[in-house]
């Protein structure tokens, strides 16, 4: 041991000025800081994590609250939240052999099993890869489908944009949308949690009578049930908006689900 302690203590009793020690020195500070910085940053990943999945779910319970009755039907129907399922979205078929409370997007992104690269021109929400499987929030009573909460995201301006939207029981129309995280620039693109915007959204519908997902953000003026007024001065975090829903809503997101769901039900 101590043969091996000898070029430590060499080192440290070399002069302050010495430039051997002085760059040895730094690197240590440099791989102890290093250390430090990794190990804090995996301790509080699960308090950090923990913290990022109650504002979303403040966020769903927010917007739940702006629509009229909601919280009475939830009442009527004895659920104070809304039955979490995770969706197969290749076919759309629910995944009951999986624990939607153990579900982690961030771990199926990065494991090539259970996610899929997109080609570019498919990939029109910007997010490189997509999950297999994805939660869904559904309300019902008496077996019948009251609400479902689909969860969306998709590069903006600035950052990506991840919301929640809520759609009727006839799956065409939009009953809310709420924006649970964005970081586009403030005054412009950040715009788009604002109340007066969010409330823009409400009886909206995604698609027209063949299908085909119609739902897009406009410049100068919505004029049909399919147009919702772009942010002023946001034109790429307002197409970010467009391009994010289109995606989710289309085949290569929940557009299964949904199409299984009108044909068959739950």
């Amino acid at each position: 041991m101590a043969e091996l302690l000898s070029p430590v203590r060499k080192f440290f009793a070399r002069s302050n000025d010495d430039l051997v020690k002085i760059i040895g020195m730094a690197v240590l500070v440099a791989l102890v800081s290093s250390a430090a910085v990794s190990v804090t940053s995996v301790m509080l990943k699960p308090y950090q994590e923990a913290n990022r999945a109650a504002e979303r779910q403040a966020r769903i319970d927010q917007m739940l609250d702006t629509l009229p009755g909601m919280r009475d039907l939830m009442m009527e129907s004895g659920v104070d939240t809304l039955e979490t399922r995770l969706v197969n979205l290749d076919d759309g078929s629910f995944a009951s052999s999986e624990d939607p409370a153990g579900f982690d997007l961030d771990a199926a992104l990065q494991d090539s099993e259970a996610s899929i690269a997109l080609q570019a021109d498919a990939d029109i929400a910007g997010i490189k890869r997509r999950a297999n499987l994805s939660p869904v929030y559904l309300l019902q009573k008496d077996g019948d489908l009251k609400l479902i909460v689909l969860p969306v995201y998709g590069a903006g301006y600035q950052s990506t944009i991840r919301a929640a939207l809520a759609i009727e029981a006839d799956l065409t129309t939009i009953a809310a949308l709420a924006i649970v995280e964005q970081g586009d620039t403030p005054g412009f693109g950040a715009r788009i949690e604002e109340p007066e915007w969010l409330a823009l959204w409400p009886g909206k519908k995604i698609a027209d009578e063949t299908g085909a997902v119609r739902i897009e953000l406009v410049r100068g003026g919505a004029s049909t049930p399919y147009e919702v007024d772009g942010i002023s001065g946001a034109t790429r975090t307002s197409n970010g908006i467009t391009n994010m829903l289109r995606f989710w809503l289309g085949d290569q997101g929940f557009g299964p689900f949904l199409s299984r769901l009108r044909q068959e039900g739950l």
